[in-house]
């Protein structure tokens, strides 16, 4: 008897994951393959999609090789992404029309600021629950309408598809069967209507988005396709997993009742908080948004995004050359038993929640002669833990209440330091599962529960297991310390 695995594939922002997870959602086998980024000017980031393709199908054959199993073996297929990148396709051939613009690029923030100037800025928040930020992909699609004008007549003959990468993805691995996205990617593109969970006719046309181009909107736990025709997978494997990387991590948590919240730790920091059956609006620079859709019932989070957290360790590595690998950063921030007053800022592409700066850029205070790399490291992961903390102090303000633990994954949460000073920062209890891997786990559960591999959240919550906790245990005087020079930094940012 063949096993039912469930393969979920998590296309991120520098590579894509392919894991393996059993039916008692046991992590069985897992590769990653790294793709090109694309910088074609100053705070311009493009990806090109046949890249992201070309990682899937080697994550997935690699995933399955070391597993020792064959595509047979899948019973469903998941899938996980990077969320405000815009991918714009041909509708005959499905080859790309243009590189994607990913969600760290800068390159609409003018168009951001026109919107706003015409006082469009109310109807986007209270529609969307998102703010008028280059961050989403709305702007960006109107963008590539207005720069490139192959894809602007495709467009205007109907022959261009608009989608976020879980379609893209969808299209590829169903032969262009299904052109769709769940709730969760459709509310992180400006366009999508909050509280009807269908795109918007208004905001369409502020942004000069034909119709024809959308997705279909989908819940993110139902049979969308199956594959046909992809190298390495028998056809007919239901794909039937959908979520934003984010609310595949919330729902990989287990956080599955109201008040819940997790903070996934990747590229950038992501902080979310199911609010059940209704959106939570929020006043405090958070973002609304869609966790899931199961059927008929649709869950709500509000979040706060940081754009920079594993990506500053990556420039530690990358552009100062001061570690070989990122886990080395934890061992040389532990060299030293404090920063000595060093505050780092990675602002480097901006600031997201709760301040929403685009114009923000790095920096770096509090230097002596005695300052060393050590020094830098540790404030590294002491920033990327701040700016979780402001995110969690508007989440309380927005949410009412006190948060008593915050559960913690993505690849950074495996960094004992960086997880005990957030449990110091935040006066809270930090939990790290078992499999921090959740944003993949995430849609193997959603992928299982329209298979019938799994039948309720029930289920799914006790599979959930800590495997460490962080207390609080600095003084409260260090910390009012900390906070202290962390916000006099922020004061001296554009």
């Amino acid at each position: 008897m063949k096993a039912n695995y469930l393969l979920a594939i998590d296309q991120g922002t520098t590579g894509t994951t392919a894991a393996l997870f059993d039916e008692q959602a046991g992590l069985r086998a897992k590769v990653n393959r790294e793709f090109r980024q694309i910088f074609p000017r100053p705070g311009w980031v493009e990806h090109d999609l046949e890249d992201i393709w070309k990682s899937v199908l080697q994550a997935v054959a690699a995933v399955l090789e070391q597993a020792a199993v064959d595509g047979g073996h899948i019973a469903a297929i998941g899938i996980t992404n990077q969320r405000e990148t815009t991918g714009v396709w041909d509708a005959r051939s499905g080859q790309p029309l243009h590189n994607a613009i990913v969600w760290q690029c800068r390159r609409t923030a003018d168009i951001c600021a026109e919107l706003r100037r015409q006082g469009h800025e109310e109807t986007f928040r209270h529609k969307t629950g998102l703010v008028l930020d280059p961050y989403f992909s709305g702007t960006k699609l109107h963008w590539l309408l207005q720069n490139d004008e192959r894809l602007a007549r495709a467009a205007a003959a109907g022959q261009a598809r608009f989608g976020t990468i879980d379609s893209f993805l969808a299209w590829r691995l169903t032969a262009g069967q299904a052109h769709v996205t769940d709730v969760s990617n459709a509310s992180r593109t400006l366009l999508m209507n909050l509280d009807t969970l269908d795109w918007d006719e208004q905001l369409l046309d502020i942004l000069g988005v034909p119709a024809s181009m959308l997705p279909r909107i989908v819940s993110s736990s139902e049979v969308l396709g199956r594959t046909s025709g992809v190298p390495g997978l028998p056809d007919g494997i239901p794909v039937c997993g959908l979520a934003g990387d984010q609310q595949a991590a919330l729902f990989g948590q287990a956080c599955f009742a109201p008040g819940s919240v997790k903070c996934t730790y990747g590229t950038g920091a992501f902080v979310l908080m199911n609010t059940g059956a209704r959106p939570v609006r929020s006043s405090h620079g958070l973002l609304t948004t869609v966790g899931w859709r199961l059927g008929s019932e649709v869950v709500y989070a509000l979040e706060g995004s940081v754009f920079i957290a594993g990506a500053a360790v990556q420039w530690l590595r990358d552009g100062l050359g001061l570690i070989e690998k990122s886990a080395d950063v934890g061992p040389l921030a532990a060299q030293v038993e404090s920063s000595e007053g060093v505050v780092f800022v990675p602002a480097l592409v901006g600031l997201g929640a709760p301040r929403w700066n685009p114009q923000a850029r790095g920096l770096i205070s509090g230097l002596t002669r005695g300052t060393t790399a050590a020094h830098l490291a540790r404030a590294t992961l002491e920033g990327i833990a701040l700016q979780v903390r402001d995110v969690v102090e508007a989440m309380r303000r927005d949410a009412g209440g006190r948060l008593q633990v915050l559960r913690a994954d993505g690849g950074a949460a495996a960094n004992d330091l960086l997880l005990q000073f957030q449990a110091d920062i935040l006066g809270v209890r930090m939990d790290r599962p078992r499999v921090i891997e959740t944003t993949a786990l995430g849609a193997a559960m959603l992928a299982g529960l329209a298979a019938g591999i799994w039948p309720d959240l029930d289920t799914l919550a006790r599979s959930w297991q800590v495997e460490r906790s962080f207390t609080p245990s600095m003084p409260e005087q260090q910390v009012a310390e900390h906070i202290a020079r962390w916000e006099a930094a922020l004061e001296k940012l554009a």
